[in-house]
């Protein structure tokens, strides 16, 4: 008898119907390989999960999907959901708390990773170098902006706690940066400024197969607009463009980056798969970005491409990874 898995997406947050993409191109994959029965469930914009059909359903704390006909004990989960509740820890948290497989990093790597002020406190304390910055709690903390602003003359504005460049924001006049800061904080409680950077923005998939962390060669995000916005990321129209091996990079730096991807992947207990970003300066500075610990995977998404050029299957990859969570 084939086991169960539940391929869950949407959200209901800014990365909602990002996560649909994402989630067609994983249920294409299982349903290639043919070894599981795939159950796809969206959580909507309402809060409420609907399965395939569109009708309501239900998770149960026994590992059962309860549909309108039928119910299936639940073998694997797969929270294909960028930003809350899948890259937070949330859902994590319920599939540990039912005993439930699933795919990704667990809950409290979710977390310092997408919050971008705890993630570059980890990253200052693994000795990785990352962009000089300030943390905000509220806007009464802004003499610390201006001073940073002062220091550096133009800087980058961040909600702490939303993905796919939501809440991001460049200052370039000190007179704006208040305002800038005040529509940060719509989005989220904290709010990170850091010095903004002449810089390629390059990025390691980096994941486990055949029980190795396997780190790929640095791919480029080429944005014309030196801004890679939410509309760049996902508009027909961008004219962003992508290298899935960055050019002109040495050896060495690109040894560097690895050894920085696979140092962090393993030092914040990530599991299974990880996107890790980095800037390279003109100057030839090497800094982590951040890491999407569920990142895109739509065809063009560079984690599966990335991972294919590095010459391993997306399918070999999910198959070995459910299959080494089931039996």
């Amino acid at each position: 008898m084939k086991k169960n898995i539940l391929l869950i997406c949407g959200g209901g947050g800014t990365e909602h119907d990002v996560s649909l993409l994402s989630s067609k191109f994983i249920h294409k994959n299982l349903i290639d390989l043919g070894l599981f029965d795939i159950h796809l469930v969206e959580i909507g914009r309402d809060k409420i999960l609907r399965d395939e059909a569109g009708n309501i359903c239900e998770l149960n704390l026994k590992k059962e999907l309860i549909t309108k006909n039928n119910k299936y004990t639940l073998h694997f989960a797969i929270p294909c959901i960028h930003g809350p509740p899948g890259e937070t820890g949330e859902i994590q948290n319920f599939f540990e708390m039912i005993g439930l497989p699933y795919m990704g990093c667990g809950p409290e790597a979710s977390m310092i990773c997408f919050n971008k002020v705890t993630s570059k406190l980890w990253f200052n304390a693994l000795d990785i170098p990352n962009t000089p910055f300030a943390f905000l709690t509220s806007i009464n903390d802004f003499d610390k902006a201006l001073e940073l602003f002062d220091r550096f003359g133009k800087l980058f504005v961040k909600a702490a706690s939303q993905g796919s460049s939501v809440g991001c924001y460049q200052v370039f006049k000190r007179e704006d940066l208040k305002n800038i800061i005040t529509e940060a904080f719509k989005f989220s409680e904290y709010v990170l400024v850091e010095k903004m950077l002449n810089a390629r923005e390059l990025e390691i998939s980096t994941y486990e197969f055949n029980n190795e962390i396997i780190t790929t060669l640095p791919g480029e995000i080429v944005c014309p607009g030196k801004f890679y916005s939410f509309e760049e990321k996902y508009n027909a129209k961008s004219a962003t463009t992508t290298e899935l091996v960055a050019k002109g990079l040495t050896p060495e730096v690109s040894s560097k980056m690895r050894e920085y991807a696979k140092k962090v992947f393993q030092q914040l207990k990530l599991r299974h798969l990880s996107r890790i970003d980095f800037f390279y300066t003109d100057s030839g500075e090497i800094y982590l970005n951040e890491i999407n610990t569920f990142p895109g995977m739509t065809p063009i998404s560079m984690f599966p491409k990335m991972m294919e050029n590095h010459g391993h299957s997306y399918n070999l990859f999910i198959k070995q990874l459910i299959e080494k969570n089931i039996l």
